[in-house]
């Protein structure tokens, strides 16, 4: 007997280069269980992808949502636009180990993906990776930390590198 993992709250969003990948992973994950917001656009009416991945972020950083998925064209502006956010950790990947790695290394609570540059089958596949693995916590808990708050970081002595070029190349 397969079990379904538990239903999670999860917002998409995208812009008009994304619309029909991110209206068929939202009827995808509500056929899963899950509870989907989505928070447009609704048509493919030409819009900006940073209005809609700031939405996501703040979708996340409130606790509307547990996960988001951003699309647009190649998934790049958009999650730049989602991780402005310090509460979101939006990760693009275009396959399943990637989507994975992002989760297990990362704690990305945001994927994204480039409806230009995968199929439909790849990204469900990827989301269902993305949305089964958990975080692995451990060595990875500190750099987690650092990236939604940058003042933890300690600037690296790069002059002990080994490459490190100190006259301009």
């Amino acid at each position: 007997m397969t079990t379904r993992p538990a239903p999670l709250a999860i917002a998409l969003a995208s812009d008009h280069a994304g619309f029909e990948m991110k209206a068929m992973l939202a009827d995808w994950l509500r056929m899963q269980g899950h509870a989907v917001t989505d928070l447009g656009p609704h048509d493919t009416t030409s819009v900006d992808y940073p209005d809609f991945g700031y939405t996501l972020a703040a979708s996340i950083a409130t606790g509307d949502a547990a996960f988001g998925v951003a699309v647009c064209g190649s998934g790049i502006g958009i999650s730049i636009a989602v991780n402005r956010n310090p509460a979101a950790r939006c990760a693009l990947v275009s396959d399943t180990l990637s989507a994975r790695l992002a989760r297990e290394h990362n704690d990305a609570n945001v994927v994204a993906f480039g409806a230009r540059l995968i199929g439909p089958d790849t990204a469900k596949d990827a989301l269902a990776a993305f949305l089964a693995t958990p975080f692995a916590g451990d060595r990875h808990v500190g750099r987690v930390a650092k990236l939604g708050q940058p003042s933890l970081s300690k600037q690296p002595d790069l002059s002990k590198q080994p490459n490190f070029a100190k006259e301009p190349v």
